[in-house]
């Protein structure tokens, strides 16, 4: 048997190698190397010691010490022992810095802090590195204090008062002198902002700057949940004014610029509570007999709000609509988006409409993009369509069995949905084939109930329900998407030929290298994969983490379908879901791995979100002949849409929860079956199974037995007993407690 040469047939360990690649780095720190020059200069000479170098080399990136440019080329990462960036505080009091330019976030131990809050840009000192440590910093300057403001509710005593905040970023009060109250009195919620923290002080030293009303009330509530997340809860005056000058009627010469398709038959279908109408559906037979023409129109928003006008910069600062569960918080003054946009039914509106030439299999023979004027015939809703569907024996099995959503479709004021039941069938059928198609593609399946409550005009919740997708929701997704890859495609296909025109586009080679903003999502994380394929065996389920992209969402697809069958259903989605990378927004086209697009973006909904405005600018502008736009300020925009649309669903989540504990907390005592949904070192979480509401059983509550955490196995178990409590696991709980302050529910273990 051959000895082989070098150091590797002398079994080098990691940490030799890690000595060696340190010495060689900081003897010539002005070096770079390449990877086939360091398994040289090392030695190495087999498979498993490159593999491990590149182990070493790889927890060298992580901890900062090298930089990697171009790839697999190293040098040693130079860094001055005093930087300038950004503070970021963690609950945990592992808080970090980013410096600026970037670079990895370097720990700052809440004893080095300095009091800095988040966002604060400071200045740090780099401190000696322990051995087997992460690197540390120690704040020595504040630069310059973030504009933070925390919402709480106020303790006045006789001198002074305290602001009783929920920011687990904030271990103590906030201390608020009389003269800094601004009128708040004892109870109420306030918003406040840090004036100073002396350095020896324990408590920050704050000012009330505006008091949001009584704690309790769902109003006052609401607006605490939005003002946590720096959302606005109302429209400046000025933006309102600047709406209210604009006239709702449309000029003959608009018109005649438009293709006019008012005699075409068309209709909305939303929620039964939605007031902002951004798209309609058109169905006409085309002369052939055999092909239709259906056009997704969409409210033409660019129309009425120009770019860089006072309610283009307040639409862009929010990005989004806000949805809390008793209210719509609007992108768009009211007037523009419940009434000159919205595409309200017997009324002539100005729209962006993709039209598509369509068999009845759903096969788009020919398309176009245009500007219209539409009339919607009659307003739907989703539960109106789904019976006329149910009636004719055109929905899925699944939606017969599952009752869904609660809201009886009865509405006099409209024509009888049975009289479009032709038109909605033909839709119906296309979309199940776009949707078939779909999922044959590799698109994954995420089809979650969500819950829903029915609340009082005073929105205090009087039960729970859950909203299904059936397939009228289905029939209106399908058509949105479709509009949206078209859009996307036209831009992104550089001119490739896709047998389509588009009269007021021209999707030619003139558009190959245009900046546009599309709708991203990144491929799953291997590791997260192998992890869930790991948790879904406890339920008998079977996931393939690793192929090819289709084999693996077509694995994921299967696997979420068995998974109805199970009482922890909910609980894998939920898991599944945390397993995938968030969507957002870039001018960078990767695709969209969930869906199995090649290029998406976000055109449909213009009313409530920021991207699809800059899309109909963008289509608009490329059809005019106009120069591609700058892609960083593009990018910039796109980053903040993309943050926005996060913080809006935290906002939305937070409203949810205190409306779980506000509705709980009138069953304190009572008894549920549920399911363990998460597993921490301070506690289970479980949800309870008739209607979803989520609570915590606080470890220490857990009395029977010394637990450990196993993050690894998700669970919790008893160092005397082995008893194991799993993610997923059926237990019987009581509601303990419900805190309505924290947004906290607590049970107790009645038994497994």
């Amino acid at each position: 048997m051959s000895k082989g040469k070098g150091r590797s047939a002398k079994r080098i360990t990691k940490k030799q190698l890690l000595e060696m690649l340190l010495n060689l780095f900081e003897g010539q720190p002005q070096e770079s190397f390449e990877l086939k020059t360091l398994f040289r200069l090392m030695g190495l000479d087999t498979h498993p010691s490159k593999m491990l170098c590149m182990d070493v080399l790889e927890q060298l990136l992580q901890e900062d010490f090298i930089t990697e440019k171009p790839k697999y080329t190293y040098r040693l990462k130079r860094q001055s022992q005093t930087l300038e960036g950004t503070f970021n505080r963690k609950s945990n009091g592992k808080n970090i810095f980013t410096p600026d330019g970037g670079g990895q976030p370097i720990l700052v131990a809440e004893r080095n802090a300095m009091h800095a809050m988040d966002g604060d840009r400071v200045r740090v000192t780099m401190m000696a590195r322990r051995r087997n440590h992460v690197r540390e910093a120690q704040v020595t300057e504040i630069l310059k204090r973030a504009d933070r403001r925390f919402v709480g509710r106020l303790e006045v005593h006789r001198d002074l008062a305290y602001l009783l905040t929920e920011d687990r970023t904030l271990a103590n009060d906030i201390l608020i002198p009389r003269r800094n109250l601004h009128g708040a009195k004892q109870g109420d919620k306030v918003i406040a902002r840090i004036e100073e923290w002396p350095r020896d002080a324990k408590n920050p030293i704050g000012k009330v700057v505006e008091v949001l009303g009584q704690s309790g009330e769902n109003e006052t509530e609401m607006h605490a949940i939005l003002a946590e997340f720096g959302l606005p809860y109302t429209y400046p005056e000025q933006v309102e004014k600047a709406a209210n000058r604009i006239s709702d009627a449309i000029p003959e010469e608009e018109i005649s610029r438009r293709e006019d398709m008012r005699d075409v038959m068309t209709f909305t279908i939303d929620p039964r509570d939605a007031k902002d109408f951004d798209d309609a559906i058109s169905i006409r037979k085309m002369a052939n007999g055999e092909w239709y023409e259906v056009g997704v129109h969409i409210a033409d928003v660019s129309h009425y709000v120009q770019e860089g006008s006072i309610i283009d910069k307040e639409a862009q600062k929010r990005g989004t609509s806000v949805y809390l569960v008793d209210r719509t918080v609007p992108m768009l003054p009211e007037r523009l988006c419940n009434n000159i946009c919205s595409l309200r039914p017997d009324e002539d509106k100005l729209t962006y409409s993709v039209i598509f030439v369509m068999d009845e299999q759903a096969n788009v023979k020919d398309w176009h993009l245009a500007k219209t004027v539409t009339r919607s015939n009659r307003r739907f809703i989703y539960e109106e369509v789904q019976q006329v569907l149910e009636a004719h024996g055109e929905a899925s099995e699944e939606d017969y069995r599952n009752p869904g959503d609660h809201v009886d479709p009865e509405r006099p004021e409209y024509e009888p949905a049975e009289h479009f039941a032709n038109e909605l069938i033909v839709l119906n059928r296309m979309a199940k084939a776009m949707r078939r198609r779909r999922f044959q593609e590799g698109a994954v399946d995420f089809d979650r109930q969500e819950t829903r409550f029915d609340i009082d005009k005073d929105g205090k919740p009087l039960g729970v329900y859950f909203k299904v997708a059936k397939d009228a929701n289905k029939l209106v997704e399908e058509f949105m998407l479709l509009a949206n890859r078209t859009v996307a495609e036209s831009i992104g296909k550089r001119g490739k030929g896709q047998g389509a025109r588009s009269k007021s586009q021209g999707a030619d080679a003139k558009n190959a290298s245009k900046v546009f903003v599309y709708r991203i999502h990144e491929q799953p994380d291997q590791n997260k994969l192998m992890n869930l394929s790991e948790f879904v065996t406890k339920f008998g389920l079977k996931l393939k983490p690793t192929g090819s992209n289709e084999q693996v969402s077509q694995s994921l697809n299967k696997m979420l379908h068995e998974a109805k069958q199970t009482k922890a259903s909910n609980l894998i989605e939920m898991v599944t879901l945390r397993a995938m990378m968030k969507a957002k927004y870039s001018t960078e086209n990767i695709g969209h791995y969930g869906l199995a697009f090649d290029y998406y973006t976000h055109f449909t909904s213009p009313i409530r979100r920021y991207p699809d405005l800059m899309v109909h600018r963008l289509l608009f502008r490329y059809a005019e002949g106009g120069r591609s736009v700058m892609k960083r300020t593009y990018e910039e925009l796109c980053e903040h849409a993309s943050q926005m649309e996060q913080t809006a669903a935290l906002a939305e989540r937070a409203s949810i929860k205190y409306k779980e504990v506000e509705f709980m907390q009138e069953h304190i005592g009572q008894e549920y079956d549920g399911t363990i949904s998460g597993v921490t070192e301070y506690g289970l979480y479980v949800e309870i199974n008739e209607n979803k509401c989520e609570g915590m059983v606080p470890l220490r509550d857990l009395d029977d037995d010394y637990y450990e955490f196993d993050e690894r196995q998700y669970c919790l178990w008893g160092r005397r007993t082995h008893r194991r409590y799993s993610l997923g696991d059926q237990v019987r709980i009581k509601i303990a407690s419900a805190n309505l302050e924290r947004k906290q529910l607590n049970f107790a273990i009645v038994r497994e």
